[in-house]
């Protein structure tokens, strides 16, 4: 349970930095940047958005096998997380 909200937290704090990159990638739209900087900070702040998601799945499939007490419980936690992943690909 520890490592959870461990995990957690540093899931937390990536979106705050992920926050702190809109923030500079507005600033740099109504500063007139051009578009190709700001499609270089957009790109940055997705893939740092992207991770902090793939971070947080791997929390959940933690969970799911850890939590399962019989070979069958992790088949179908294997399956649902199979499901979550086909939904957000």
């Amino acid at each position: 349970m520890r490592e959870e909200r461990d995990d957690r937290k540093k899931v937390a704090t990536r979106l705050a930095r992920v926050e702190g990159q809109l923030r500079g990638i507005q600033a740099l739209i109504q500063g007139g940047a051009q578009c190709e900087e700001v499609a270089i900070q957009m790109t940055a702040a997705r893939r740092a958005l992207d991770r902090a998601f793939y971070e947080m799945l791997a929390c959940s499939v933690l969970a799911h096998v850890e939590d399962a007490p019989q070979p069958a419980d992790i088949r179908a936690s294997t399956d649902e997380l199979t499901r979550l992943l086909v939904k957000f690909a």
